[in-house]
């Protein structure tokens, strides 16, 4: 029988659907992979903001991990949304006793609308457990200057970002450029050579769930046997395609549009048609 890729999602639930577990499945689905979840914590969320939060037992979070990794197993890990220390290190313990190849750790510390989530004494926690087992890790321009406290206003700030946060543990490290100046430009630093990724920007508000999506993509990648240079690539055309059709749902961010290209093959009309930005 033909193997089918696998990839578990550990990290919280949107209840708008368009970031959190909701997008990782999404884009796995998308992707052609297989898709499991293990929630770190409930949100109370729209599109205009995250209006409650109650984060899940560390002890049912490894429940969860447990119950997916000794029967169906995974390709490929993605983490998101930890919530807290105690979390983090329950899923580093559980990732390392089934020892888990192709981790992907997004950094998630605040959501778009400017919520925060992830406790301030969680991030140190998140550097020393998770990074030194992560493939790749993926943090946006905001995340890589609270993780290595420097300023990052342009290209060069991105590439000293990568080589300390390299100096973590993580064998890749992606620092997203959504929020410079001009083309949205995504770094990725193996350690030793630095390899741009730039697209073209779109002018939209409907970027819920970009930073989740774009890492699941990663991950969907690496499941299903890509290098990670080549599952980058693939994330970076999926995201850019996700956010060019992106859906005005709601008063705020509305969500990218996780099945642009499954719905451009069926030729049904979701999302919107946008100019590229400046």
């Amino acid at each position: 029988m033909e193997h089918i890729p696998r990839a578990l999602t550990i990290a919280g639930s949107d209840s708008g659907g368009g970031a959190g577990i909701q997008a990782d499945l999404k884009t796995f689905s998308a992707l052609g992979v297989y898709g499991m979840s293990a929630i770190t914590a409930l949100t109370a969320q729209n599109t205009v903001g995250v209006q409650a939060i109650l984060e899940v037992d560390p002890a049912f979070v490894s429940s969860q991990i447990h119950s997916v990794l000794t029967d169906i197993g995974a390709d490929a890990v993605k983490t998101g949304m930890l919530a807290n220390a105690d979390i983090i290190a329950q899923v580093a313990q559980d990732l390392r006793h089934f020892k888990v190849g192709n981790i992907v750790v997004d950094p998630v510390m605040v959501a778009k609308s400017g919520d925060r989530l992830l406790r301030e004494e969680a991030i140190q926690a998140m550097v020393r457990e998770l990074f030194p087992l992560a493939e790749v890790v993926t943090p946006n321009l905001h995340e890589a200057s609270a993780l290595v406290g420097l300023e990052i206003d342009e290209p060069e700030g991105m590439k000293e970002a990568a080589r300390r946060l390299h100096a973590f543990g993580p064998r890749f490290v992606v620092v997203k450029g959504g929020h410079l100046e001009g083309s949205p430009m995504d770094l990725l630093y193996d350690g030793r050579d630095f390899f741009p990724f730039d697209n073209v920007r779109y002018d939209t508000p409907h970027t819920h769930g970009t930073g989740c999506t774009f890492a699941s993509a990663i991950a969907a990648g690496l499941a299903r046997g890509l290098g990670v240079l080549d599952a980058v690539r693939q994330a970076k055309d999926y995201i850019t395609g996700g956010i060019r059709q992106g859906l005005p749902i709601g008063g705020g961010h509305g969500p990218v549009h996780h099945f642009h290209e499954l719905y451009r093959l069926a030729g049904i009309q979701w999302g919107q048609k946008l100019t590229t930005g400046p």
